[in-house]
Parts: C-alpha cells; structure tokens; sequence
C-alpha cells in the first residue's frame, strides 16, 4: 500500500468520513464565511450569527502560529497526505490556514500543537543535528514512521504519537472537507440520476400484457 494510501485509511478510520463530521463542517462553514485561501470548501446548509461573524472577523486578524512552525507545519501535512497524480497536496488545499483557524478558534489545541512542534524539532536536532524543516525528505520520513502508526510506535516516542495522530487529524479534517478531498475520494453526495424507463428487452417480454 502505498504511503498516502495507508496514512488516509489511518485518518479516515479515526474520523470517519470527515466531510459528514458536524464539528468539520461548522470549521468549514466558518473557513468559507472568512474566506480562507485557497479552496472553495463545501457550502453548509445555514447561515451564521452576528456574534460568529464578529467571532471569527476577529480570529482572522490574530495569529498565533509563527513563520518557523507554520513551514514545519507545511511539511507535515504534505507527508501525511502529498500530491500525487490523482489531486493536490494538503498544503495545496489550503490545510496550514485551516489548522491555523482551529488553533485560535478551538484554544484547547494549542499546547498540543505547539509542544508536538517543539518535540520535532528538538527529535530532528538528536538525531540530524538540525531542525525539521531543514532535514532531507528520508530524514524527515525517518522521524515520522516513528510516530505515524501508533500501535508500532515504541513508548519513547509518545508524545510525538500524540502529536502526530493530532496533526493527521486536523489535517485530513481540512483536506476532506475541501474540494480537493472531495473529489479524491470520489464522493458525490446526492446526486440527480436519469431514469429512462424499463429496458426494450423487458418491454417486450410483458408487452402482450399491455393493453
């Protein structure tokens, strides 16, 4: 099974199908109300309160992720879904923004988010003696098939489980709820069909039975 592959069965899994999770599409709602770049997610039935508008107005003006982590944030969302022949990456979806929204908008990911940043950094620097981002691609690799598959994944390494089922996550949430994620795994939703009536071989069968 190839990479992209196996990380996708992982998350969708543990989520589900992340399109049909209400928590994702209020996040969704919100990211198409404010207008995060680049992609146009899918629209949600219902409008908004003023107070959410103002809410999330407000949200858009902060930031809380610097440079340095949203590059390393970056990274890893296009390991854990990368582009291939059949759709965009992650980052190409506009997941970095969207995990940015869910940092401010949901606080209690923020510790999580920030000291699983840290923890990689600081796991790169033991074993590479630089950071992340700065890593090769096999280095980087390397580091996360130590904590992509949490039943393999050894003790030591906890906290960057932790992390990374976190980021896998809120990554696939963003992904699969974009146009992007939608059309790779081929979902439609209700769509209108043409009934064309019974086949002539079966009208002719009964047609002696029409009067």
């Amino acid at each position: 099974m190839k990479r992209r592959d196996s990380l996708k069965a992982l998350t969708l899994s543990s989520l589900g199908i992340a399109a049909l999770n209400p928590q994702v599409a209020m996040a969704e709602q919100r990211e198409l109300d404010t207008q995060i770049p680049p992609e146009t997610p899918i629209k949600i039935p219902g409008g908004r309160q003023k107070e959410e508008a103002i809410h999330d107005a407000k949200l858009m003006k902060e930031k809380f992720f610097t440079v340095a982590e949203l590059a390393t944030i970056k990274v890893l969302c296009d390991i854990i879904i990368p582009a291939d022949a059949k759709s965009g990456s992650a980052s190409q979806a506009g997941v970095p923004a969207f995990i940015e929204f869910i940092a401010k908008d949901m606080p209690q990911n923020q510790t999580p988010l920030r000291g699983g940043l840290k923890w990689l950094d600081n796991e790169s620097n033991k074993r590479f003696k630089k950071i992340f981002t700065l890593c090769t691609k096999d280095q980087q690799i390397q580091i996360v098939d130590d904590i992509a598959y949490p039943q393999q994944a050894k003790p030591i390494y906890s906290q960057g489980v932790a992390f990374f089922t976190l980021m896998r996550n809120l990554t696939a949430s963003g992904f699969y709820t974009t146009r992007i994620g939608i059309d790779d795994i081929g979902y439609v939703g209700n769509t209108p069909n043409v009934w064309e009536g019974p086949p002539a071989d079966v009208i002719k069968q009964y047609e002696k039975y029409i009067v």
